[in-house]
């Protein structure tokens, strides 16, 4: 059974690739490749974010207040449409992470979004998340947003997991899970979004090894990139870019300044 609730702390780390390989095998000494990655290698992850008309669970996100939500649909790989899928509410207080999720059938979470009544119970279902996202939904009136997926490795340790993604991308049409996870590139493909998730503190060795390879944590949301590729396609105001600097690194309760 999948976990779906989750409490942490999280940091994101740009890289070039050159940067990747060399944590990557330093990291192996310390960490698992998790399930999906031992069976598969890279995994790709797919999402359709959900909004309101005037996207604004994401404007509210891209001015870094102290607490911010989002709804999307997940999947691992493309799904069809009786396939399980997770349907989850990211929060975010103080650089707190909560993320609660629901695993449902592909057209079944559909159905829930679209007619904001609950599904028929069934034993695949946290029926009690699906009422905080159905709270969620009679407080705005969400829509398919954006798509984004990714390809993704991820390996775990005691109280430490780290993911690795590659080829982030998006597109702004067809919002459906089940269509395919081609997009637009929002990264170059050389570069590589490594996220650190804890409950508590780093280790002090992964510490000694990011200042080793000179990496401090950015401030970078693919959602949000995705939304501000999107907003300069449209011609629409562009916002301060969100990728910056930590001048605390690598405390991961300290939150990013703009």
């Amino acid at each position: 059974m999948s976990i779906e609730v989750f409490n942490r702390y999280e940091k994101k780390f740009i890289m070039d690739h050159e940067t990747y390989e060399t944590l990557r095998k330093a990291l192996t000494s310390h960490m698992a490749l998790d399930e999906y990655s031992k069976r598969n290698g890279f995994y790709t992850i797919s999402n359709i974010y959900y909004d309101t008309p005037e996207d604004e669970l994401i404007l509210k996100s891209l001015e870094k207040p102290l607490y911010k939500e989002k709804l999307r649909l997940r999947a691992y790989g493309v799904p069809k449409l009786d396939d399980k899928v997770f349907l989850e509410i990211k929060k975010k207080y103080k650089g707190l992470v909560n993320k609660r999720r629901s695993t449902l059938i592909l057209d079944e979470a559909y159905d829930f979004i679209a007619s904001r009544q609950l599904p028929e119970k069934r034993s695949h279902q946290n029926r009690q998340v699906l009422k905080e996202i159905a709270f969620l939904m009679s407080r705005y009136d969400v829509q398919p947003s954006i798509y984004v997926a990714y390809d993704r490795i991820a390996l775990f340790g005691e109280d430490l997991r780290i993911t690795f993604d590659r080829n982030i991308r998006t597109r702004m049409t067809d919002l459906h899970l089940e269509s395919g996870d081609h997009g637009r590139l929002i990264l170059p493909k050389d570069q590589w979004l490594m996220e650190v998730k804890a409950e508590k503190t780093l280790p002090i060795w992964f510490v000694r090894l990011l200042s080793d390879n000179k990496l401090y944590p950015t401030s970078f949301s693919k959602v949000g990139k995705a939304y501000l590729t999107r907003d300069q396609e449209t011609h629409h105001i562009i916002h301060k870019g969100e990728i910056v600097s930590c001048l605390n690194p690598y405390s991961l309760q300290q939150p990013v300044a703009l």
